[in-house]
């Protein structure tokens, strides 16, 4: 939990930084939403791959291993910023590669709570790091990165190396099961095969999935432009953006108040309609608001439903995957 903490900080500092870093290179909406399906794109490309290696590799080191990959591709972007050779294609670049990192570190983590945690405590663990989440990469962390790129265009890039480091110390103290490895001589494609199938015969979680994968597409749209929709159509100032991410934030910590007595109360069916019918009003509001407060009000809202969506959806999830620390299977593939 702790390291989740630290690396959320400094991937908070980043959410505000990088959107005005790429801004600041271009005012082109088509590269600024690139620049957001760049970082998503590695999990269509390697989310399988890296499934099936998380299944196969010990997944503590895996995390360690790509979240280094990461601080060295942050520490060539300031020295990009700071030689003043920086420019859009550059970025461009090392979104996408911090995108393929993330896909690698993100696959093993993922896992790991199921591995040490008793499956009915799963929402509630789930929710502790939701968080932190919330607190660390939405509350505290897009403000900072705001106020330090303002400072210096580099500073909150390097601070996220320094938080991204400490991460990997402290995961590196994590004991895990050594059943976590898998012993098999299958191929890897089997092994993607073999999730897919599970997939799609599992009725929970192949519903789950088709429903995440139309959420995030109606949600990438307007976060893809978020900077351009603030700092252009609103006029906001650089820190009024990071704070913007702020009251998602503040919404999100208003679900921790009652998520544990809610999640114990009304079913997960129930809660997830109510969740995907919010995000309909919460795009229109989007598009008919033309005021900065009707922007930080749409940005709480959302917060407060997407709290519960995060920590419900994960739970499910992992409700549904085997786990190995009780003697069968954590699917990583799916």
């Amino acid at each position: 939990m702790t390291s989740s903490w630290t690396s959320n900080i400094g991937d908070g500092i980043a959410l505000a930084a990088g959107p005005l870093l790429v801004a600041s290179q271009t005012d082109s909406p088509f590269l600024v939403a690139l620049a957001a399906m760049l970082q998503s794109l590695p999990w269509l490309l390697f989310g399988l791959w890296a499934g099936a290696l998380a299944d196969r590799l010990d997944r503590r080191r895996m995390v360690m291993i790509a979240n280094g990959l990461r601080v060295a591709v942050i520490v060539a972007l300031c020295v990009f910023i700071v030689t003043d050779v920086v420019n859009v294609v550059l970025v461009l670049a090392v979104i996408l590669a911090l995108g393929v990192a993330e896909v690698f570190a993100d696959s093993a983590s993922q896992t790991l709570l199921p591995m040490v945690t008793p499956k009915e405590d799963l929402a509630v663990g789930q929710a502790r790091l939701m968080a932190g989440f919330v607190t660390a990469n939405q509350l505290a962390g897009p403000p900072i990165g705001a106020f330090l790129f303002a400072a210096g265009m580099a500073w909150p890039f390097a601070v996220q190396a320094v938080t991204a480091t400490l991460a990997i110390v402290l995961i590196s103290r994590i004991s895990v099961p050594q059943a976590a490895v898998r012993k098999t001589s299958t191929h890897i494609r089997q092994d993607i095969t073999e999730g897919l199938r599970w997939v799609w015969h599992t009725p929970a979680v192949r519903t789950l999935m088709l429903t995440i994968l139309t959420f995030n597409v109606a949600y990438a749209a307007p976060m893809g432009v978020l900077v351009l929709y603030a700092t252009e159509h609103l006029g906001m100032s650089t820190l009024q953006f990071g704070m913007l991410t702020t009251a998602t934030a503040v919404g999100g910590l208003l679900s921790t108040a009652f998520f544990d007595k809610l999640q114990k109360r009304v079913p997960f069916a129930t809660l997830m309609r109510v969740v995907l019918t919010c995000e309909v009003i919460w795009h229109l509001a989007l598009a008919l608001n033309t005021t900065v407060w009707g922007a930080f009000v749409a940005m709480f809202g959302f917060g407060v439903y997407a709290f519960v969506w995060g920590s419900i959806s994960n739970a499910v999830r992992q409700r549904a995957t085997l786990s190995t620390s009780r003697g069968v299977w954590v699917r990583s593939t799916w």
